[in-house]
């Protein structure tokens, strides 16, 4: 019988050396993928060792040009513009997976797999990301943008992995954590080195009045209550990159009933319009409204109308639907009432 192969994404950390170790447990061939986006020489040859400590055949693939089109210069431009990114929710699908699967394909491999802790379930003939066992680790919300092609080869290493049980019988339990590319730095000095203006501006109520000065939008998010010239007790509830304005009110005025999505991945579109038990994240991790919504078709995307009010959503952040632990879908959040 011949040994099933498959190709793991590899960064050399906790998660991936932890995935390589069960796939060989399970008679996998396993080849490891590191996946250059930054020319960062030092991770490359920490992935390497642990490749070669492991047992297993490595290799890396440059994707710094892609990754800096698709992601950074994505970051850059929406801070620029007035919005919210999400970056590793566009890595996944854009960089991370469609490599995977492109090399498997080029490699003759049978399978992909990464470290990420959620699960693929399969229902009427669709593949589907669902939630990993370890509630606290749980990554299906960014992983929305999967395909259909994409899961249908995956496997999920780490789909009943609890975390702090892995942790637990490591030496070196460090682990990276952030936004990758700012590599530690604030994000705000990011964009500063980016050539991102962070000009001051005005800081008004919604009738237009001038309460206060900013130091730059991007340095502020919806919802946010401190910060240089925010009057105290209102809060953030728009930017306004054109005008250079930020717009402060009472905290009431962040709760939205209904908010509408484009650049849409679904898994099932009748499922999605005809289901009654939805609920959605807008954040991964913090408040999430809690009630069901009801979605319905809009323009080229969908109208998201909650039980449950959301509190703060920002123009560019993701919005991922569940059915249960399912996720049926997910989109990048545009406008809301």
């Amino acid at each position: 019988m011949k040994q099933p192969s498959i190709l793991l994404g590899f960064s050399g950390g906790i998660d991936s050396c932890a995935s390589a170790q069960w796939l060989i447990e399970r008679g996998y061939r396993v080849t490891a993928l590191t996946i250059d986006t930054m020319h960062d020489q030092r991770l490359l040859s920490q992935a390497e060792a642990k490749a070669r400590e492991i047992g297993i055949e490595w290799r890396t693939v440059d994707l710094t040009a892609e990754f800096r089109h698709h992601i950074v210069d994505y970051f850059i431009d929406s801070y620029r513009n007035g919005l919210t990114p999400a970056p590793c929710t566009r890595c996944n699908p854009m960089i991370k997976w469609r490599t995977l699967l492109a090399v498997a394909n080029d490699l003759n491999i049978d399978y992909i797999a990464t470290g990420h802790y959620f699960r693929i379930e399969q229902h009427r003939g669709r593949y589907y990301v669902a939630k990993g066992a370890d509630s606290a680790k749980d990554q299906s919300y960014y992983l929305w943008g999967l395909g259909q092609e994409i899961l249908a080869r995956a496997i999920t290493p780490m789909a009943d992995a609890i975390k702090s049980d892995i942790k637990a019988g490591l030496k070196d339990r460090s682990e990276s954590m952030g936004i990758c590319f700012l590599q530690g730095c604030h994000y705000t000095d990011f964009l500063r080195n980016e050539g991102v203006e962070l000009a001051a501006g005005d800081i008004i109520l919604e009738d237009g009045k001038v309460v206060g000065c900013h130091n730059g939008i991007a340095r502020y998010t919806i919802g946010q209550r401190r910060g240089e010239g925010i009057p105290e007790g209102l809060r953030i509830i728009d930017i306004n990159a054109n005008r250079n304005t930020l717009t402060v009110g009472e905290n009431s005025k962040l709760y939205k009933n209904i908010l509408y999505i484009k650049e849409c991945c679904i898994v099932d579109h009748d499922e999605l319009i005809t289901a009654d038990d939805i609920t959605i994240k807008i954040r991964g991790i913090g408040r999430n409204p809690e009630g069901c919504a009801r979605v319905s078709i809009w323009n080229d995307g969908y109208r998201i109308e909650c039980q449950d009010p959301a509190w703060a959503p920002a123009k560019g952040q993701p919005l991922v639907l569940y059915r249960n632990n399912l996720v049926i879908g997910g989109g990048i959040v545009v406008d809301f009432e």
